[in-house]
């Protein structure tokens, strides 16, 4: 404990430490604020072995500095200021960079409001075990403490602040040497980092040693690859691309952050999300609430250096220009094919022939008959969302006179995601990152570039190795997978393994106010090879007729508790990511595999809702409890379906499911009849078993809930892969009716008790244009209606939808009709109006997140809201505040989104794998035909069509290379057929056979599927 006296001090002093200002309230009076420092003394400089600091025992910085640098064989510190962070923190998380470092409290702090996220990868970094970061609270230190003068803008305060910082640690340093008697010590300076050329000059003249960050780099010991981390937005080039010749100008200028927000707020802008289109590179979207269309972009102009994900402000054009969505796929590689890497900074004839063919090909595509939509342009940028991109090196843009890994050249990276641009980067390793994936960063995007600068932070593996595309996969969609830190695991209990539930006669605090329910005949259902149980159930008839059924839910948060390193992990992580082959975790595995586990025969602590129903399935009341359970089976969906299916099974447990199932049936017809939707998503499964073992994470390919589609052998990992086709049974249904239900009950109890903080989740409608060509497209090609006056009409709609011939059709509608709707988003229920809570797919007016907290966050806030609104455990203080409630969601939100991308990516990628090599399969036993699978078109292009095959859950690509009869209107293709004199035409939703394969772009090293149309006609030649 810190005891703080407080004195009466000198005036002078006081005006040191004393900030005045005055501010003005809601209702226009104006107050004065005085703020107020109490300076020290003693804070710590951080050196190890500093004579002069006391309590240094945490300090991490080394006597003497790093001694490797050219220009400080003495010994020296780097204090960068807040910019250098700002701009390359790849830079300084690179495990190539480990000088020691000073990081002023101004700097952090300045970090911490220019960028959150940058701020918490400072903070993990000062955290870091690799690193040599020591936080100085210049702030608070009597001889570094600083007040803003008058006239000084905060930056020139900061900047002062951060000078003085560094000129006390020169003064200091010489102080802090070992006693007189000893040799004298060679004494290290501190640099300090700016890119600042007035910071700069300013420090030089008080004697403070200084430099810009690249002139630092190149003095290292081995700069070539540092240099490559250097992102040129905040750098000084010392390299020009081009030392002459006339720039041309591609862009308009953006406008400046004040002009986007008048304009904006005048209702003469408008804001939202650029969406890139994947069909075609020269079209992008931009919803905004202001029309039921989202805002069309044509062209890279009217683009203006967006990139997918960006707010942008778009200016409407007027409705006479307003235009449809183009027919025909544009492809950037095969438009763009050999573009010069260095194009648009100077004019050339390669600038003409692109922009040319760019022309060319938005006007074919521009002719549509569809309805027109709004049209504009971009003229700002509000917020850019980059981030760090997995990229493969193009390999024609080297030029083949640059053998050396050490001569500079500029080249393209061709991010991952079809969405992006190309990104183009300068480096010295060049021809030894052709063949590998690697991770790029863009850093700025001028006006006369026709493409975004970028950095290389990291080399990742080489093309389709295992760990790359693992490590790739989890960096592309920006999914934390780094190892749980010391701070973390010492949040966990100190019995490790070795923890139970103690005795109830023990009475200790595990058993206040939590129900005793072992005796009761509980069990789990789930996917094969489950390990991180969520929830179990129950069912029993009662003395009066009624049936009590309860849904146990892991107790998470008796182990996590709000405030700590381990809570903090939890919530930016967000949930537990499954992919293919591994699972990301949200929580360390003794607590998600083990002590939270709800496994069979073992106690754990659970949270249970308990209802009383009639035979009807009406609920009588409902109670929820802190509970002790155990789990008498933990049974996969089919062993739970072979007890409902066998007569002969009599015992406590099968008729519990089979109590629970009746339920369900009613519970999910009431949904039904409520208006709830019963979509579609296309899901296969992916196995890898060892040839030589068996893996008890998968399901055997005669499993009753699996189909098998194709089986393959991974020959770099001895591993066989399975792509299976999910099969849903009646016990998938049971858990998800109760499941349901359960979190609907929770949504209504916490909401009642924190009706501003509730933790909760919700559907919103989507805008009936949503649907508009598909009501188009079912009306011309099959005559059904789609009615989407509301959720209960357009599941009646779905039902219809149905064609005898073809039995795949319904589902293939759904899935469709899925790809209409909005997404269901976590929110705070203060937060919104009370009409806008409600999930519309399920037709439910609440909704929230409950019963799986150990796969994600948000359920471990509902428990704790659940748990203070029984007057069980107290809410921490933090979750009464709708800012920090908030915040949360708006991270949870994303980190769902992504969670679900990297999984199908996942399967996407393994399925790849699993047809590639059945193709080899196949081509070894003389069959060069590929892979032939059946498809339903999903839609026509001018040159083109879209297909999706259900056994692999797979959307891909036909492609015309020769033009053919499209009709945009009807939906249909005509072809030549190889009969002379005949065509075919092929439409929308008609069954054809392609022909799959897997081939490596030379240039990107991308291994992409192409797909080619066999029947109705072979169209390998058009």
């Amino acid at each position: 404990m810190v005891h703080i006296t407080i004195q009466k001090r000198p005036y002078n002093e006081a005006v040191v430490t004393q900030r005045k200002f005055f501010k003005k309230t809601a209702r226009g009076k104006v107050i004065k604020i005085i703020r107020e420092r109490y300076l020290r003394d003693d804070i710590y400089c951080g050196i190890i072995g500093c004579r002069l600091c006391t309590n240094g025992t945490t300090a991490v910085l080394p006597t003497s500095g790093d001694t490797t640098h050219k220009d400080f064989p003495c010994g020296h510190f780097i204090l960068p200021d807040t910019n250098i962070f700002l701009t390359q923190m790849d830079l300084f998380e690179s495990n190539q960079f480990a000088f020691p470092v000073i990081l002023l409290q101004t700097v952090m702090e300045e970090v911490r409001h220019r960028s959150l996220p940058l701020y918490n990868r400072l903070k993990a970094l000062v955290k870091s075990d690799d690193k040599q970061v020591w936080v100085f609270y210049n702030e608070f230190r009597c001889e570094t403490a600083i007040i803003r003068d008058q006239d000084e803008t905060p930056n020139d305060r900061n900047d002062r602040s951060i000078r003085e910082g560094a000129k006390w640690y020169n003064s200091h340093i010489p102080l802090a040497r070992p006693p007189k008697g000893q040799k004298p010590p060679k004494v290290p300076q501190v640099v300090l980092l700016t890119e600042d050329a007035g910071n700069r000059g300013k420090a030089l003249s008080a004697n403070i040693p200084c430099m810009s960050i690249r002139q630092y780099v190149e003095g290292t010991r081995n700069p070539a690859q540092l240099l490559d981390l250097l992102a040129s937005a905040g750098s000084e080039e010392i390299e020009p691309t081009k030392a002459t010749g006339a720039r041309a100008v591609l862009y308009a200028e953006h406008l400046p952050s004040t002009a986007l927000l008048a304009g904006v707020n005048a209702g003469q802008l408008h804001q939202g999300h650029f969406n890139a289109n994947s069909y075609n590179y020269l079209e992008g979207t931009v919803p905004v609430p202001a029309f039921a269309k989202p805002v069309l972009l044509v062209g890279r102009e009217n683009m203006n250096r967006a990139v997918h994900g960006d707010i942008v402000a778009v200016e409407i054009f007027p409705e006479s220009e307003w235009k449809s969505p183009g027919d025909e796929v544009v492809d950037a590689e095969s438009t763009l094919k050999n573009d010069d890497v260095e194009s648009g900074d100077e004019i050339d004839e390669n600038d003409t022939l692109v922009q040319a063919r760019e022309s060319r090909a938005i006007r074919k595509s521009m002719q549509a008959l569809a309805e027109k939509q709004p049209t504009g342009r971009v003229v700002g940028i509000v917020k850019r969302n980059w981030r760090a991109y997995v990229c493969h090196i193009d390999a024609s843009s080297l030029t083949s006179s640059s053998t050396s890994s050490l001569a500079l050249q500029t080249i393209f990276a061709s991010p991952v995601s079809r969405l992006l641009p190309r990104i183009r980067i300068r480096t010295r390793q060049a021809p030894s990152l052709v063949g590998q994936k690697i991770l790029v960063a863009p850093d700025r995007w001028d006006r006369t570039s026709r493409y975004p600068d970028g950095h290389f932070v990291r080399a990742l593996g080489k093309v389709e190795s295992k760990e790359a595309e693992q490590e790739s996969l989890l960096l592309e969609f920006d999914v934390p997978y780094r190892p749980f830190g010391k701070a973390i695991l010492d949040c966990l209990p100190a019995e490790g393994d070795a923890w139970i539930v103690p005795p109830k006669s023990s009475g200790g605090p595990v058993w206040r106010d939590r129900e005793d329910l072992r005796e009761l005949i509980v069990c789990s259902i789930d996917p094969p090879g489950c390990q991180d149980i969520d929830d179990a159930l129950h069912a029993r008839r009662l003395p009066n007729g009624n049936i009590e059924a309860g849904v146990h839910i892991a107790d998470v948060s008796h182990f996590v508790h709000p405030d700590t390193p381990m809570d903090t992990e939890a919530a930016s992580r967000g949930t537990t990511v499954y992919l293919a082959d591994k699972r990301v975790d949200m929580l360390p595995s003794l607590l998600g595999t083990n002590l939270c586990s709800l496994r069979a025969g073992v106690e754990r602590l659970a949270f249970s809702v308990i209802w009383e129903l009639t035979e009807d399935a009406n609920i009588v009341n409902v109670r929820f409890t802190k509970s002790v359970i155990s789990s008498k089976a933990a049974l996969e969906y089919s062993e739970a379906q072979m007890r409902l299916d066998d007569s002969s099974l009599t015992d406590p447990l099968t008729s519990s499911i089979r109590l629970l199932n009746s339920l369900a049936k009613k519970l999910k017809a009431k949904r039904m009849a409520a208006g709830a939707l019963d979509l579609a998503s296309p899901e296969v499964r992916i196995n890898l078993a060892s040839p030589e073992s068996s893996d008890p994470l998968v399901a055997p390919s005669n499993s009753p809930n699996v189909a098998t589609s194709s089986n393959s052998k991974d020959k770099k990992n001895g591993e066989t892969i399975g792509v299976m086709q999910k099969a849903l049974l009646a016990t998938n249904s049971l858990v998800e009716e109760f499941m349901l239900l359960a979190n609907i009950s929770v949504a209504m109890r916490i909401n009642e008790a924190f009706s501003q903080t509730a933790v909760l989740r919700r559907h919103v409608a989507p805008p009936k244009t949503n649907f508009e060509k598909l009501q188009d497209m079912l009306m011309k090609r099959k005559g059904f209606t789609l009615d989407v006056s509301s959720s209960g009409a357009l599941a009646a709609s779905l039902d219809r939808c149905v064609d005898p011939e073809m039995p795949a059709f319904n589902t293939l509608v759904r899935i469709m009709a899925t790809r209409c709707m909005t997404s269901a988003e976590y929110f705070c229920a203060g937060s919104v109006s009370r009409d806008t809570f409600g999930h519309y797919g399920l037709a439910s007016p609440i909704y929230t997140h409950f019963t799986s907290p150990i796969r994600r966050y948000a359920d471990v806030l509902a428990h704790r809201q659940l748990a203070a609104a029984i007057a069980h455990t107290p809410l921490h203080p933090s979750f009464h505040s709708k800012v920090h409630i908030e915040r949360i969601m708006d991270v949870l939100n994303r980190r769902h989104r992504m969670a679900q991308m990297a999984g199908r990516a996942s399967v996407e990628f393994y399925v790849g794998l699993a047809l590639r090599e059945r193709g080899e399969v196949l081509a070894k036993t003389g069959n060069v035909g590929g892979v032939a699978e059946e498809a339903f078109v999903v839609r026509t292009f001018r040159n083109g069509l879209g297909v999706f095959v259900f056994e692999l859950g797979l959307e891909g690509l036909v492609m015309f290379k020769q033009d053919v009869r499209f009709d945009a209107e009807n939906y249909t293709v005509t072809l030549p057929s190889q009969t002379a004199g005949r065509e075919v035409t092929i439409a929308l939703f008609d069954k054809v056979k392609v022909r799959i394969d897997v081939e490596k772009d030379k240039n990107t090293q991308r291994g992409r599927v192409k797909m080619t149309l066999v029947s109705p006609v072979d169209s390998s030649g058009l």
